[in-house]
């Protein structure tokens, strides 16, 4: 639930910032640096091995991840909160679910099927059905959020493939990603380096934030799943879900707030029978 919290709180201090690429390169950067005593323990704890397999696999990972964060960031420019966050949060599940029963050949029972089904009609609901087509400002709002989920589902496939076949350790493979998208995102910062100057400035506490919190709300969904059934986890973590939507809704006074608190709940169902099946 902590975790939960924790990732709806700092969706909502990006969408509040209104950050460009600048400001990804500079929360991944506070990032790398409060969390680098944390890796150190880790390497002198566990006996790390990294070869050119693993270091071209947390690569890709890195990748993966900054083309979510960047299109994060641009999504949230141009659309409601509680539109975009629930979307792309619902819709990462339901395509990790169907690239695992086609790609990997994991079951998809009845209740699985259900959810998805649920998740297809919440987004019908979040877009007011056919009113997508008169309201110019939700269709853009609408595919960032599908195309956010999509890059969730990316590099959380990529992800739980790594861990699953490699020994890398799934906090060293996390802070991996992120010094790696610090390391990819230089040439941007160089070029743009006024506009970084004048994002820190103006953006410090939001930067802050958002470097704090982003990989703790991960650490702690590993910490939940060592003491913690699984099953129980994912379930309760999903309901970030819900409190995205009600963020938009009272910090940001965005419109249509009762219908898209209903069609994130509704999601919510959606993505935990998901879970559970």
């Amino acid at each position: 639930m902590i975790s939960a919290i924790i990732h709806a709180t700092w969706n909502f201090l990006a969408k509040k910032s209104s950050g460009g690429t600048s400001f990804v390169w500079l929360y991944m950067l506070v990032s790398a640096v409060i969390y680098s005593p944390l890796v150190f323990v880790v390497i002198l704890w566990t006996d790390v091995k990294v070869g050119w397999l693993e270091l071209g696999l947390i690569l890709a990972s890195a990748i993966l991840h900054m083309l979510y964060a960047v299109t994060l960031q641009k999504g949230y420019r141009i659309g409601d909160f509680s539109l975009i966050y629930p979307i792309a949060r619902g819709i990462g599940p339901m395509l990790i679910a169907i690239a695992a029963f086609f790609l990997l050949g994991e079951e998809l029972n009845g209740l699985g099927q259900i959810g998805i089904l649920f998740i297809v009609f919440s987004v019908f609901i979040f877009t007011g059905g056919l009113r997508i087509l008169r309201e110019k400002n939700v269709l853009p709002a609408i595919l960032y959020g599908v195309l956010i989920g999509c890059t969730i589902a990316s590099y959380s496939l990529l992800d739980k493939y790594i861990v699953s076949v490699t020994v890398i350790h799934p906090v060293l493979l996390s802070y991996g990603s992120i010094l790696g998208q610090v390391i990819l995102l230089i040439p941007f910062a160089k070029k743009h380096w006024q506009q970084v100057r004048q994002d820190w400035k103006k953006l410090k506490l939001e930067t802050i934030g958002v470097g704090f919190l982003n990989p703790l709300a991960y650490i702690l969904i590993l910490i939940a799943m060592v003491t913690t059934p699984v099953s129980y986890v994912s379930p309760v973590r999903e309901l970030s879900i819900l409190i995205g939507a009600a963020f938009g809704v009272v910090f940001f006074k965005e419109s249509f707030g009762r219908r898209r608190l209903i069609a994130a709940m509704i999601m919510v169902i959606g993505v935990i029978a998901i879970a559970i099946s």
